[in-house]
């Protein structure tokens, strides 16, 4: 568990407030939308800054795991296009869906957030296919399906939803707003 992907690391550790900020800002700067910033600090108030930094900026704030003295810190840059428009026609809101999974319906969730996303926090039954890894993994799923796909805020579960439209994937569902607002069990780190 503790190897989560990270597209970039950042060496914060020995700095003291406010520098690993600084440093986390220029760094962020330099990532492409979507990607995860893992940041190494070992100041004990770097976990509140990182949180509140990435609330008044916009960017996503995914977990803090402590190895020892270092604090490792992930980071999602969030880009421009995350409230994009909705294309998919067949949309499923979060309740509808938490009923579906107390049921026991045979239906099959998939969560297209980065690797670092789901392991801190996910649906207890969803597979982790992050959207990048889309492509290449469609073999895993089979056609006949129900299948439910999520994200944070509908957006790249839309995108995923297209994508399979597209490969002939009749019964495929795109979970608004997804993780940002599910109140559903979850599993991972911070449970």
């Amino acid at each position: 568990m503790e190897n989560l992907k990270s597209n970039v690391i950042l060496d914060a550790k020995g700095l003291a407030c406010p520098m690993p900020i600084v440093k986390t800002k220029k760094a962020m700067n330099t990532l492409e939308a979507g990607q995860v910033l893992e940041v190494q600090a070992t100041d004990k108030g770097s976990k509140a800054d990182m949180k509140a930094w990435a609330e008044s900026s916009g960017h996503q704030y995914l977990g803090t795991i402590e190895e020892g003295e270092v604090l490792k810190h992930y980071l999602r840059k969030s880009s421009n296009d995350e409230a994009a428009d909705k294309k998919h026609p067949n949309v499923i809101n979060n309740e509808e869906l938490e009923k579906k999974l107390a049921a026991n319906e045979n239906i099959v969730v998939i969560d297209v957030r980065e690797a670092a996303e789901y392991a801190f926090n996910h649906i207890p039954s969803a597979i982790s296919i992050p959207l990048g890894e889309l492509e290449e993994r469609i073999n895993e799923l089979n056609q006949q399906d129900e299948i439910f796909v999520v994200c944070r805020t509908g957006n790249r579960s839309d995108l995923a939803a297209q994508k399979l439209a597209e490969k002939g994937f009749t019964k495929v569902m795109n979970v608004v707003p997804g993780m940002s607002g599910w109140t559903g069990g979850t599993a991972g780190i911070n449970k």
